[in-house]
């Protein structure tokens, strides 16, 4: 049995849609397994979980893995779901909380407030109920579902994704489908087939479950416009960039 670890956040929802479709959450050699992102790193790192869509911060670490397909979570400039929240500018923001369920997030951040915005600022790892805490002069690194209220729960908020575009003209990939294991031929096109059936079809998983999300946000947009799925060459050099600048962090 292989057992995969996703995140479940509404990025992955096309994903989702495509294992349904193909069957494999009911298939016995699969074995899926949800989280956050930082928790699916851990999963891999660990040995909890074979293939997993894991930060690209986390490739650093892992002494050799391969990229299952050729699917991820990317944007091509403004991704929504990936912030820096605040009740003042960023040049008057002194402390800057981390999300804690992220990994690639929060370097992203760090490297854009070094290199692209020339801030020097605190940083504080963050609970659970952070965003509830956010003091003046201090900032927050979001992600996922939950920045969706957050873009208009605080005054300001500056979307990583697009930032990022502006500084290297490149698109940014958060997440890649990785492996630390030999995967076969089989079980790799058989997930990356039922990946891209649900990016082809992110219209319909839009569908599913746009009632579950708030009024003022629109799921079919968000899945069809500001996430990229597919790992192609722009991404790859964006991915390069982004290694690059971590490894002088």
């Amino acid at each position: 049995m292989t057992r995969i670890a996703i995140v479940n956040y509404l990025n992955t929802k096309p994903f989702l849609y495509g294992i349904r479709q193909h069957g494999l959450d009911h298939n016995s050699e699969f074995e899926f397994h949800y989280h956050f992102p930082a928790k699916c790193a851990q999963a891999i790192i660990q040995g909890d979980a074979e293939i997993g869509l894991i930060p690209v911060a986390v490739l650093p670490e892992l002494d050799s893995y391969e990229i299952v397909g050729n699917t991820c979570i990317g944007a091509d400039g403004k991704v929504d779901s990936v912030l820096i929240v605040s009740n003042q500018p960023l040049d008057e923001i002194h402390t800057v909380w981390l999300d804690y369920q992220s990994r690639t997030s929060v370097a992203l951040c760090k490297i854009l407030l070094r290199d692209f915005w020339k801030r020097q600022v605190v940083f504080r790892d963050a609970g659970e109920q952070y965003l509830n805490q956010i003091g003046t002069n201090e900032a927050a690194v979001v992600i996922g579902d939950r920045a969706f209220d957050a873009a208009i729960q605080f005054k300001f908020s500056y979307d990583l994704a697009e930032a990022w575009k502006l500084f290297t003209g490149l698109p940014f990939v958060f997440a890649l489908w990785v492996s630390r294991v030999p995967v076969s031929p089989e079980i790799s096109k058989t997930l990356n087939d039922a990946f891209l059936t649900g990016i082809l079809h992110r219209e319909e998983a839009a569908e599913e479950i746009e009632m579950l999300y708030p009024q003022h946000y629109s799921v079919r947009n968000y899945l069809t416009q500001s996430i990229s799925y597919i790992f192609d060459e722009d991404k790859k050099k964006g991915l390069e960039t982004f290694l690059s600048l971590l490894s002088k962090s």
